[in-house]
């Protein structure tokens, strides 16, 4: 991911399947098949290389699907519930989209004049290939763009100019660059068949269950059918918490009884508090954040809701309640800074003007930096989210890692393969190394370019953004060998705003464009890697799949800056809540937090935050805790090897299980734990074969149907200021003013009272 929320948890996991790896030694099931038993089960050894890839149905909807979630995505993360629209959407619309195109458009084939070249509009059926393409087409477009979250900031919040062209090229070239990590390790990540990246099986299933031949179920609708009818009505409802009714997007029943105490709404609101007796009738927030519950698997939901409630229901309300590092002269629930007076932290007090950096007799004279003590746990949850993963990893994994590693050792010194490998080789052309050489040469070019030119706007020296990609070239080998075996990415994006807030602090630009190149560039090139695999296991030429992804990351990279500098330069106050009018969604909650992360990395710096010389030492300590943290799972699973539930236990998800509160909600949290505890539990429990045949389709639909309707109300009202009637409800705010109130006596803040 991607670009809505700033990445605070350095794990990511993508269908958190961390089933058990069955590696067969038969050779001569190695020899006709994968040595991977979950890749034998899933992955068809057949193969036919006639099939056209590139054909004009997948330039056509695959552009358009790409164009269409890039501006979408765009579009919705800067309003007060994101909405992230997945690449899966694409796959199940393109479909019906690509059979019509093939019943529709005429066989002939045109010549091009004075060339031995011709083309078809419709070269036949609608095949499995050019569906798999259309949807790598899709996931560059809803992938997201990270830098423009440094755009933003620039643009909304520091209230400075950046020059389009660099602003363009940042976004193209933090992209572009992975292109050149996996061209060098796609031998090992990509070739080797130990390296199965298993969530590209869940994508392998649901295409071969696409391409089935399906009959409706007699009393029930097709799959097409069923997305359809979701689709309107999810479509048609979402004018009422839209526009209509945006209240109740947060329904807080304490606040609406308590009205006047401070305690009684921090403890009951949805947006600024704990949530208690909180919940929505808006599909929206359930999926704002987090995305849609439905594609997680029932343990992971289990692991990250008891991280959630520890978290939120313990260890805040000890802590605020303790009063520990000042936190009652600040809301229970804030992603801004602070003063030791309590007020917003004045940054411009402490900001050169004329360098934009940090003035340090006037951070002297003026106060150290202070954070909620949700923002300040936030952090400490980070470091030790990044220690637990890796703790996990090694006593979990390592003993599978370090096997299918010597194995792949071997298969390459043996120039060996599985079956998969072998056809690949056999029936199509592979891609040139220097065709990755070229575009990391480029890339690097411009990304120095971007960094040093236009007057050092983004305040990264050279030297700079060489370190950063040599830290993401150093870390895309084992993260990679990680992922591909286990689904988990540990982030990079801790790190490197550590590395960089020590080397380089008071220059809040240099800090995120330093963890933008550091970190995105490596998980571009893993994004890029499994998208390989993927074309693999589907058996598409390795030229075309460069090419789409290739066009596609020009293509969305793009209408993402486009699409973003259109909202930053023509909607007044965006971005600027209490400038903004009555009703209007444009608040930035994602781009709030990586604003207020550019000031306690890169501005104040870590030395000045998380050492003697600030106000959270302590939190260092949590590096320690993460990575003790998984030793006790680890050996109880070893004393009791039958208890299989025990290694479902998860320390790096239940650690990171509410590390991003804030900006994401206990609203947010809640009801997405009930609905994935309700689908993937009771309906897959009791209704298991209408689970298994709706439940992504009415993830996409539900999500495709807001998205829509969004974009429609923005067009057709919003950017007219017409934002809803004007009446109690339009607020899409839960009514808990209070719960924003600080505590301390004789701290004075507009609308709360005071206490003595």
């Amino acid at each position: 991911m991607a670009g809505v929320v700033e990445d605070t948890s350095p794990i990511h996991t993508k269908d958190h399947d961390e089933s058990k790896l069955a590696i067969d030694d038969d050779a001569d099931k190695e020899v006709d098949d994968s040595p991977i038993e979950q890749v034998r089960l899933t992955v068809p050894i057949t193969d036919d290389p006639t099939q056209p890839t590139l054909t004009f149905r997948t330039w056509t909807i695959g552009l358009g699907c790409c164009i269409i979630l890039s501006f979408v995505n765009q579009f919705f993360v800067y309003r007060t519930n994101p909405l992230t629209i997945s690449s899966i959407t694409a796959q199940i619309a393109s479909l019906p989209l690509g059979k019509l195109m093939a019943a529709t458009l005429p066989t002939t084939i045109y010549k091009v004049p004075f060339t031995p070249w011709s083309f078809t509009l419709n070269p036949g059926p609608f095949n499995l290939k050019e569906h798999a393409l259309i949807t790598i087409f899709a996931s560059a477009g809803a992938s997201g763009v990270y830098a423009i979250n440094i755009i933003t900031i620039v643009k909304a919040f520091y209230h400075r100019s950046i020059n389009p062209i660099a602003a363009i090229l940042l976004a193209l070239s933090t992209q572009m660059l992975g292109y050149g990590w996996a061209g060098i390790f796609r031998k090992v990540l990509v070739d080797s068949p130990y390296m199965w990246w298993p969530s590209n099986l869940v994508q392998v299933s649901l295409f071969r269950a696409f391409h089935d031949k399906e009959k409706r179920p007699k009393g029930g609708n097709t799959r097409l059918q069923f997305f359809l009818l979701v689709f309107v009505t999810s479509f048609a409802y979402y004018i009422i918490p839209g526009y209509f009714f945006q209240a109740i997007s947060t329904i807080s029943v304490v606040c609406l009884i308590w009205k006047n105490s401070v305690t009684a709404q921090q403890i009951g609101s949805g947006m600024r508090g704990l949530g208690i007796g909180s919940f929505t009738l808006d599909w929206n927030t359930v999926v704002a954040f987090l995305t849609s519950p439905l594609a997680y698997p029932g343990f992971a939901i289990i692991n990250m809701l008891v991280g959630f409630v520890l978290y939120i229901y313990v260890v805040i309300p000890i802590a605020y309640w303790n009063n520990f590092y000042d936190a009652k002269k600040f809301p229970l629930i804030h992603f801004h800074t602070f003063d030791s007076t309590g007020a917003i932290y004045n940054v411009s007090r402490i900001l050169n003007d004329a360098t934009f950096d940090i003035d340090m007799d006037a951070y002297n004279n003026y106060s150290k930096l202070y954070l909620s003590i949700t923002f300040a746990f936030e952090y400490g949850l980070c470091f030790a989210t990044l220690t637990a993963t890796v703790s996990h990893v090694f006593l979990f994994h390592g003993k599978t890692i370090n096997q299918m590693w010597r194995k792949t050792t071997a298969t390459l010194k043996e120039q060996a393969g599985d079956v998969h490998t072998r056809i690949m080789k056999k029936n199509y052309e592979q891609v040139p190394q220097w065709w990755f050489i070229s575009i990391l040469v480029l890339t690097t070019i411009m990304a120095l370019i971007c960094c040093e030119g236009f007057g050092k706007q983004l305040q990264l020296p050279w030297w700079g953004v060489l370190l950063s990609l040599t830290i993401a070239l150093v870390f895309t080998l084992p993260v990679g060998v990680i992922q591909a075996t286990t689904n988990l990415q540990a982030g990079l994006n801790v790190i490197t705003e550590l590395i960089i807030g020590y080397i380089y602090p008071g220059k809040p630009l240099a800090n995120v464009a330093f963890k933008t190149y550091g970190y995105i560039s490596m998980a571009q090139a893993l994004s890029f890697l499994q998208d390989f695999k993927l074309g693999h296991y589907m058996k598409i030429p390795p030229k075309s799949m460069f090419v789409v992804q290739l066009v596609g990351t020009l293509v969305a990279s793009s209408v993402y800056f486009s699409t973003a500098w259109m909202l930053l330069t023509t909607i007044p106050h965006i971005c600027n809540p209490s400038m903004l009018p009555k009703g209007s969604p444009w608040t930035c909650p994602g781009d709030d937090v990586f604003y207020n992360a550019s000031i306690i990395w890169g501005i104040v710096g870590p030395k000045r935050m998380f050492t003697k010389d600030g106000i959270y030492p302590g939190l260092s300590w949590f590096f320690l805790i993460g990575l003790l943290a998984p030793v006790p799972v680890w050996l109880l699973a070893r004393k009791y090897p039958n208890h299989k539930w025990i290694e479902l236990i998860n320390m790096p998800l239940i650690i990171a299980g509410a590390s991003q509160i804030p900006p994401v909600r206990s609203i947010n949290y809640i009801s997405w734990g009930i609905v994935g505890i309700f689908f993937n539990f009771y309906v897959y429990k009791h209704f298991k074969s209408w689970w298994a045949r709706h439940t992504y389709i009415l993830s996409a639909a539900l999500d495709s149907g807001i998205a829509f309707m969004g974009v429609l109300l923005y067009f057709s009202l919003q950017s007219y200021d017409n934002n809803g009637p004007a009446w109690w409800g339009l607020e899409g705010d839960d009514h808990c003013p209070l719960a924003q109130c600080p505590t301390a006596p004789g701290v004075v803040t507009e609308g709360c009272p005071s206490f003595f």
